[in-house]
Order: structure tokens, then sequence, then C-alpha cells
């Protein structure tokens, strides 16, 4: 749109005939040679900053009956006490708080003590549920891509660690599975090579969909629909 004036055309653009940035939705954006910005990114798949961990305090206080052991197949936790006599109501959830660690040991220790701890776990499992939510949480929102990868291995594990932990987990698909709905489609097209992370299982969309499928598996008649209700684009693995 052009406004003629006793000068000539107005600010649309310059004398010179330069174009000019303007905003969307303004008088400027509809003038002559204007040229629209574009909304800023959403940021849904930014990576927020992670906040210090309990995981990291207790460990460096030397709180963990942990130690760093070495053998022919690699490091693993050596455990100074037997892993089922353990307090699981005061460790599962700060080993839980410990998988947004990205750094070296904090975040070896965090991710194979919760596997080691749900391997054993049992029936001490069951009742502590709801106080790794918000660890659960909170590792999935920060958006790192490591971080998703190794949540949603120890979600997989969860779910079938002990009776009925499939079920327990219902009522929190509020709070977990907006990551999911965000992070579903990201996979990586490597078009004709080879895609290593998929060995490796570091693709987010397929281990979304894996951890979904065995939400619905072990959640009982009520997990579907609540899926379904958070990632509307999920089909069921068992219906179909």
């Amino acid at each position: 749109m052009v406004y003629e004036t006793s000068k000539g055309t107005e600010a649309g653009s310059n004398s010179k005939g330069k174009k000019s940035d303007s905003e969307g939705f303004t008088v400027k954006a509809m003038m002559k040679n204007s040229i629209v910005r574009g909304p800023p990114a959403a940021g849904a798949f930014k990576e927020r900053p992670a906040k210090p961990t309990a995981f990291r305090k207790f460990y460096e206080r030397g709180d963990f009956p942990i130690a760093l052991e070495h053998d022919t197949k690699g490091n693993k936790i050596a455990w100074k006490v037997e892993i089922e006599k353990l307090d699981y109501h005061h460790y599962l959830p700060l080993f839980f708080d410990g998988l947004c660690e990205t750094t070296h040991p904090y975040e070896f220790f965090a991710r194979q003590g919760v596997h080691d701890m749900l391997e054993h776990g049992g029936p001490k499992i069951l009742p502590v549920i709801p106080q790794l939510i918000i660890p659960i949480k909170n590792a999935l929102n920060i958006r790192n891509r490591q971080v998703i990868c190794t949540t949603l291995k120890v979600l997989q594990h969860l779910v079938v660690s002990a009776d009925m932990v499939g079920e327990a987990l219902v009522p929190y698909y509020r709070q977990i599975l907006p990551i999911f709905n965000i992070f579903k489609n990201v996979n990586i097209n490597s078009g004709d090579g080879i895609d290593y992370s998929q060995q490796k299982r570091e693709n987010i969309g397929d281990l979304i969909q894996e951890t979904l499928e065995a939400f619905e598996r072990h959640g009982g008649e009520d997990a579907f629909i609540n899926i379904k209700y958070m990632v509307p684009t999920y089909e069921s693995c068992l219906l179909n």
C-alpha cells in the first residue's frame, strides 16, 4: 500500500528505494518495499539450563554406598551394601534426580544406580512412585537430547520393574508426556547413510514410541486413552 503526498511516497521506502524491516500486523508492514520479519522461534526444542542436583551434592559428600569398579566389560558400580536392603524411599528419588547430570562421574553413577536399584527393588519400588515423578519431569524438561534418551530408557525399565508400577504411572501422564508430544517426531534422516543412533538406541523419536508402547502394555485398561489425550498422534499397539 502506497500513500501519495506532495513530496512523493511516504515511509514505505526511503528516497533511494531501500527496503525496510517491519513487524507483522502493523501499518508499516502494509507499505511498499517493506520486509516483514517472521515471529521469533518458539523454543520448544531449546535446551534449558540444568539446576544443581541433590544427587551431586550427596555424591560429593560421600553419602552414597557406592564406588567405581573396573572389569573386562567396562565400568560398573560396586555397592558397599546389598541393594535389596537400601532405603528406597530415600535413595531411589535421589538417583532419579541425578538423571539430569551430563558430566562424568555423576551421569554414570546416577544412570547405572537407577538401573541397579530397579533390577533389585521388587516390591520396594511401587510405594516410591509418587516421589519419582518430579525428578522424571525435571530430567525431561531440560530438553537435553542425551538426558531425554537416558530418561526414556529408565522409564521403560521402570514400568516392568515390579507389579502395578505401570498402572501407578497412569495418573502422572499429564506431567510426564508433554515432552513426549514435542519430541515424538524427532527422528534422524541419514539418507543412504547408516544411522548409528538407532544401533545405540539414541534416536529420540524411536525411544518415545517404544516408551509409549511400554506404558500402554503395562498401564492397564486406562493407559491408552490417557496416552492418546496427551499425545494425540499415538496409535495403540494393542488395539490394532
